[in-house]
């Protein structure tokens, strides 16, 4: 990455290598809160100059450490400052919605010397649209600058009556103040010493005042203990495959870090930098694969996706009552209604995913009574998906953009040129996505066990009797038989749109497949034109449409190989599960921290190292969830409070020969226990289980003694 991100809650900061904000970069660079950016400058200098980067690291998510040095400076002739006399230390991160930064300098000239430090700061509370050129729009205006004895404040007047600030704060007396927003703070250091000075940045809203601010040391502490509370409350993974290791811990401190509660429960944001906020199909779909890790993300992500499910026919927003969102902002533009994300519910399949993610959650913690505080948002989801997903009638959901300023494709496939004929000719809405039927029937299907479990017999029934139909019309209308592999879509005239992409992999965890189907469908994703060797792409190689540098038609979703993975998993095809494990797994090393990326390019692995895709975002909640998935697919792990079970039959990739999993939250107590390869068997040593459920498996099962 060419940026460092660090974040806390709703506030984060993305600046160059260096640690600093330059007005002119490709990421748009700034500190933001509620999308407004309330730093557009923040560069550190040393008599004037820049210093020279050494080195720079955010592999602790919870804090980035920058080393930099000064230049050799002189003037006239006369020595200034001899190159790397100065060591510059900048360690940063977020608490409690103030940014902070600790700067150390330490003297390596032999002798005494003086200079100078400052930092140039500016704010242009730009909305998150504006900054990423989206949009332009009316806008509201600063209102000044005030300068305070240890403390620069900027404010401004929004176009939406709400006023905004930034607070800049200071622990070392200054020897320059220019309210424009330079600060120079002067030095004199021995060899060897050492100084330190800390800023403060605190964006307000509203009416705010700046109440007290906690130092450096006991804010770092508190964020520290909240790092520790996190880990020890999630299911811990040990296992002899070091890269694998690896992205289990990397997988989780990134999800860590994206944790947001905007007062309904902490839920993962979809990433950084630019997807900081709820986010309907992500947020879900990343609570869904920790739900081996930490369940109960779950609940904070169904309760702020339920508070705001829509209640009107608005086609600005493209919203109709039931819905679940896509996506909000807080900004200047959305709260002034020049963009339709308060929230805009311009997507096919968040709903769906919602109750999955609901009835899945169920299944792995036996939790009726959410069911009761969810049942409004469930009758209206399902509501939804039968009134208005299915505009025309045919079982099938299918979407058609209103807004004038939304989303033309509502899958999570979402750029433009994403559903495309093999003609080459994109389809036209509205459209039918093969994976959004797939999720109906599996949100269906999983409601109905549901709904058995709490003796809502008839209404059971009728959501299988549903899906039962569903499933017959859709192996019907969507599989080709030329190609034999099920189409992406149907297009406005319910004609096949029969590109070979990867959508149809997520079917086989719906379960709606024909049985006879799934061998071909398998031989198809793992096949050459589909398999890179990295992973799965996201368009088969050969189409039409095919471009391995593209955004969806050829590139590689991490996430989107998990989905596959566990539906490869489910359909006892674990050969194939594990063969995509191990291309991404292969892939992770070559990628800063073992991070999957958002995406990268479909290129072939034989041609060399994975082929990153320019403006991926990293951390992306869920490829940070992709590991946690692979364990749960190896494991064969799927709990199922309804009926009282979890079948486990593992099978690991063929470097791994012990897996470990810790304190397993399911039903109302734990699981533990170790997975060992010996000879050609896998062995189940349980260490325990207080689940009270039946452990159903094909593989040796030993408890644990000692």
């Amino acid at each position: 990455m060419d940026y460092r991100v660090v974040k806390e809650n709703d506030l984060f900061l993305l600046t160059d290598s260096a640690g600093n904000i330059n007005e002119k970069h490709q990421y748009g660079l700034g500190l933001y809160m509620k999308d407004t950016r309330f730093l557009s400058k923040f560069r550190l200098k040393i008599n004037d100059a820049d210093p020279v980067l050494l080195s720079s690291s955010a592999e602790e998510n919870l804090l980035a450490t920058i080393l930099l040095t000064n230049p050799h400076m002189e003037k006239e002739g006369e020595l200034v400052l001899w190159r790397e006399s100065i060591e510059i230390e900048r360690k940063r991160f977020i608490y409690g919605g103030i940014f902070y930064e600790k700067i150390k300098l330490k003297s390596y000239f032999p002798k005494k010397i003086a200079f100078t430090l400052s930092i140039q700061a500016d704010v242009d509370f730009n909305d998150m649209f504006i900054v990423r050129g989206f949009q332009t729009g009316n806008v509201g205006k600063r209102t000044g600058e005030i300068k305070g004895e240890s403390s620069l404040t900027y404010t401004y007047k929004g176009a939406d009556d709400i006023k905004r600030a930034t607070r800049i704060l200071w622990d070392k007396e200054a020897s320059y103040v220019d309210e424009q927003g330079e600060v120079t703070f002067s030095f004199e250091l021995n060899h060897q010493e050492e100084e330190e000075i800390t800023l403060m940045v605190q964006p307000q809203m509203g009416e705010d005042t700046n109440g007290d601010i906690l130092s450096a040391g006991e804010a770092f502490s508190l964020l520290s203990q909240s790092y520790k509370e996190w880990e020890k409350s999630s299911t811990k993974v040990t296992t002899d495959h070091p890269t694998m290791q690896r992205l289990i811990t990397r997988g989780l401190n990134d999800l860590r870090v994206l944790l947001t509660d905007v007062g309904f429960g902490v839920f993962p944001v979809a990433g950084l930098p630019w997807f900081g906020v709820p986010f309907g199909r992500d947020s879900l779909i990343a609570a869904f694969q920790m739900l081996a890790f930490n369940p109960e993300i779950a609940k904070g992500t169904l309760r702020t996706m339920a508070a705001y499910q829509g209640t009107a026919h608005d086609p600005w927003r493209d919203e109709q009552p039931g819905k679940i969102m896509h996506e909000i902002r807080y900004g200047e533009l959305a709260n002034t209604n020049q963009i339709p994300f308060t929230p805009y519910y311009g997507t096919i399949d968040a709903t769906p995913l919602f109750l999955i993610l609901l009835a899945e959650y169920v299944k792995w913690t036996g939790d009726l009574e959410f069911v009761q505080e969810m049942q409004m948002t469930i009758d209206g989801a399902l509501k939804w998906i039968n009134e208005y997903g299915d505009r025309d009638g045919d079982l099938f959901l299918e979407y058609h953009q209103e807004s004038s300023k939304g989303i033309a494709n509502q899958g999570w496939k979402d750029s433009g040129d994403s559903v495309v004929h093999r003609s080459g000719e994109y389809a036209k809405t509205p459209i039918a996505l093969v994976e959004v039927q797939g999720y109906v029937y599996q949100a269906k299907m999983g409601i109905a066990s549901v709904y058995d479990k709490l003796s809502k017999t008839n209404q059971a029934n009728k959501l299988r009797e549903e899906a039962k139909q569903l499933r017959k019309k859709f192996n019907e209308s969507f599989w080709m038989d030329d190609v034999s592999f099920y189409a992406i879509a149907l297009d406005e005239r319910k004609d096949q749109v029969g590109t070979i992409t990867s959508n149809p992999g997520h079917v086989l965890l719906a379960e709606i497949m024909d049985e006879e189907k799934i061998n071909k469908v398998t031989e198809r994703l793992v096949s050459d034109s589909m398999f890179s060797g990295y992973g799965i792409r996201t368009m088969a190689e050969g189409e039409a449409g095919y471009n391995p540098m593209s955004y969806h038609d050829g590139s590689i979703w991490p996430h989107d190989n998990s989905l596959i993975v566990l539906g490869l998993s489910k359909a006892n095809k674990q050969t194939e599960a594990n063969k995509v494990i191990k291309g991404l797994v292969d892939a992770a090393e070559h990628f800063e921290y073992d991070r999957l990326p958002e995406l990268f390019c479909g290129y072939s692995s034989k041609l060399g190292k994975p082929v990153k895709y320019p403006v991926a975002c990293s951390p992306q909640a869920w490829a940070a969830g992709t590991p946690l998935a692979f364990i749960q697919a190896m494991l064969r792990l799927f709990p199922d409070s309804t009926a009282d079970t979890i079948q486990i039959n593992p099978v690991l990739i063929d470097d791994m020969n012990e897996l470990s999993v810790e304190n397993l939250a399911i039903g109302s107590g734990k699981l533990s226990l170790t997975v060992k390869k010996e000879g050609s068997e896998m062995i189940i040593h349980v260490k325990e289980n207080t689940t009270k459920y039946e452990l159903l498996s094909q593989c040796k099962v030993r408890n644990y003694v000692g």
